[in-house]
């Protein structure tokens, strides 16, 4: 006999007591069921398993079931069945229906007349087959079986017609198991829940861990970096990968975004001009609308806002063109407008004037906007502004480039390097 079972036979031994009691080849699924399946390996180690493998023969209706070794569980009362097979199972399926196609499945069954009445006390490797229709679809899998195999057979398909053609017709469904604490190797469609927390497994390359709730690829384990290619959806939030650019991102719950995001800009050197003596956003002779710039509150709650502008006043060295930062969180104004907070500049020749302020106590995570705004202490004299807004978060005590960093339509923004905290020093005169 080529397919046997241990304690199945009925000679006396107490079969379900020493079935529901063995502790060898079985993946945990629950406290005392294990995970049906093939045990892996293969001659020299190159194949994830190769036991029980489907060989059809090219031109034929026939295929062979390789020798192997599983594992069929049953129900708690029933046990687990440990299968050898030893010999190699010839197979033969049989020819296709006249008008439709079929799915037939390779299955290893587990007859028990003590429990099936079957008649039966043995495991068999066997053909399920299955109905032809028009949209064919797979039989369901016997009580107690392991499906290995499914095969396509085509309406009028037989020996004679050429036989079934193997490397597209059977698909190799095989699950894995492995003894009580070892790592699964899996296929890569495995959808299967892991039985325990810390429970490993191997699949598509990858070394995954079991959460409790999800399967979380193994670099959470050490606090390490998935490497590119190995991640499409983080298993936590803050988990990092390394992105197929050789971007560094971290997963936020629902999206990878740059761990130390980098700059964006957008340039224009387009001047505009005001006779406003109250702060506007608004500037003339110019087609942009307003010099902003959006960046993302850090942990610290803190960042520096730096503003200059290449400004003149016209035909007026009394005059002084003011432009100060005007900070939102939505609709709501953060910081205002304010000579103290600006960077100003006087006189009919262009000269560059700049400032840099620190704001603190910010939203974590918070989107805000700061907006140019320019205001001239004359309604008779035009000021002229062409200018410069950036922004760099303060994340603890270095600095990091903002997230984003926008170089705005009528201004350049910038990102400073990492760098030691700047001191505050306010020069009045």
């Amino acid at each position: 006999m080529t397919v046997t079972s241990a304690w199945l036979s009925p000679d006396g031994q107490s079969r379900a007591d020493t079935r529901t009691t063995q502790i060898g080849a079985l993946t945990p699924v629950t406290d005392i069921k294990g995970r049906s399946g093939v045990l892996p390996g293969s001659e020299g180690g190159v194949y994830r398993v190769t036991g029980l493998w489907l060989a059809g023969t090219t031109g034929t209706m026939s295929g062979t079931v390789g020798v192997g070794r599983a594992v069929v569980q049953s129900s708690i009362a029933r046990g687990a069945y440990p299968v050898a097979v030893t010999a190699p199972v010839p197979l033969t399926f049989t020819d296709g229906d006249a008008q439709y196609g079929r799915i037939d499945l390779v299955v290893l069954r587990i007859y028990d007349d003590e429990y099936d009445g079957s008649g039966r006390s043995e495991a068999a490797v066997e053909i399920v087959r299955g109905t032809p229709a028009a949209v064919p679809v797979a039989p369901p899998v016997p009580d107690v079986s392991l499906l290995l195999f499914t095969v396509t057979v085509a309406a009028h398909t037989s020996t004679g017609g050429g036989g079934i053609p193997w490397t597209t017709a059977s698909t190799d469904l095989r699950p894995t198991t492995v003894p009580l604490g070892g790592i699964l190797p899996t296929r890569s469609d495995d959808t299967a829940a892991g039985g325990y927390p810390g429970h490993y497994r191997d699949i598509t390359d990858t070394l995954q861990r079991w959460s409790g709730s999800a399967w979380v690829p193994y670099p959470k384990g050490l606090g390490g970096i998935a490497p590119a290619g190995a991640l499409t959806t983080g298993g936590y939030t803050g988990q990092y990968r390394d992105s197929s650019a050789g971007q560094l991102q971290r997963w936020n719950g629902t999206a990878w975004q740059p761990a130390v995001p980098g700059p964006v800009f957008a340039q224009s050197l387009d001047a505009g001009s005001t006779t406003s003596t109250t702060y506007t956003a608004a500037l003339s002779g110019t087609a942009i609308t307003a010099v902003t710039l959006n960046f993302t509150a850090p942990p610290s709650g803190s960042v520096i806002i730096s503003l200059g502008a290449r400004v003149y006043t016209v035909s007026s060295e009394t005059t002084t063109a003011h432009m100060s930062p005007q900070v939102t969180l939505g609709s709501t104004v953060v910081w205002a407008a304010d000579d103290e907070r600006a960077a100003s500049g006087s006189g009919a020749v262009n000269k560059s004037v700049s400032t840099q302020l620190r704001l603190n106590s910010l939203t974590a995570g918070a989107t805000y906007t700061v907006t140019a705004m320019h205001r001239s202490t004359s309604s008779t004299v035009t000021c002229w502004f062409e200018h410069t807004v950036s922004a760099r978060l303060l994340w603890g005590d270095r600095l990091r480039p903002l997230s984003p960093v926008v170089q705005t339509p009528a201004g350049l923004a910038t990102a400073a390097p990492p760098g030691p905290r700047p001191t505050e020093t306010r020069c009045n005169g």
